[in-house]
């Protein structure tokens, strides 16, 4: 359809401008309600696969957390030992065994706490339990007295049981902190999960009132 416009008047001495023809495209209203009710119908079978998806990742995620756990079947000391140990933050899981992510962090932190009594704080890496021992040898081949070398030996091996202790220790606590963030993101996941269905279940919603409409114009 075209719209064929008169020339302007002229105006101030200027000579009328001639407008174009405009062409007017018409979608019906119906086209536009299938075009949008086909989206829904997409979006809705998008969201449901997407928590489907997150659902399984979620339980996967805790699943995998518990199992791993109850195997090395680590449990918290009792009441009293924790009070003892200053540690009335954990006293709430006392002689539970650690089978969740929440425990998994927090037998982390108990275990952080005996670290840090061990060599003034230091980590494993920063022991020179080697460097303690070549001294003892180069101690033996100058021909230090034995009290000197018997010294720089006890030395050494103390040395030694504080890095293999750390590292113990820094390993466990590192595989806890794992099992933690797996279990941190399969919640994320069964959140994002819930949102997802949600999302679903409103253009599901969404395209039914569609289908209404449909009908209801046709029969207008």
């Amino acid at each position: 359809m075209s719209i064929a416009t008169e020339p302007r008047a002229e105006k101030n001495g200027r000579p009328p401008v001639q407008m174009p023809d405009i062409e007017v495209i018409r979608l019906p209203r119906r086209t536009i309600d299938k075009l949008l009710t086909s989206f829904g119908v997409v979006a809705m079978v998008v969201f449901a696969v997407a928590g489907g998806l997150l659902t399984w990742g979620a339980d996967f995620a805790n699943d995998y957390v518990h199992d791993e756990l109850s195997t090395q079947r680590i449990f918290f000391p009792d009441e009293e030992s924790l009070r003892e140990e200053g540690r009335d933050d954990l006293v709430k899981y006392a002689g539970e065994q650690v089978d969740t992510g929440e425990e998994a962090e927090a037998y982390a932190s108990y275990i952080n706490g005996h670290l840090e009594e061990i060599a003034d704080g230091k980590r494993y890496a920063e022991i020179d339990d080697r460097g303690a021992q070549a001294a003892v040898e180069e101690a033996i081949e100058a021909g230090a007295p034995a009290d000197e070398v018997a010294e720089l030996q006890a030395r050494a091996d103390e040395l030694k049981r504080q890095r293999d202790t750390l590292f113990r220790g820094e390993t466990l606590r590192g595989l806890l902190l794992s099992s933690f963030a797996w279990s941190t993101v399969g919640r994320i996941a069964g959140i994002a999960a819930w949102v997802a269905f949600a999302g679903a279940a409103i253009m599901a919603v969404l395209v039914v009132l569609g289908v209404i409409h449909m009908k209801r114009t046709k029969h207008a």
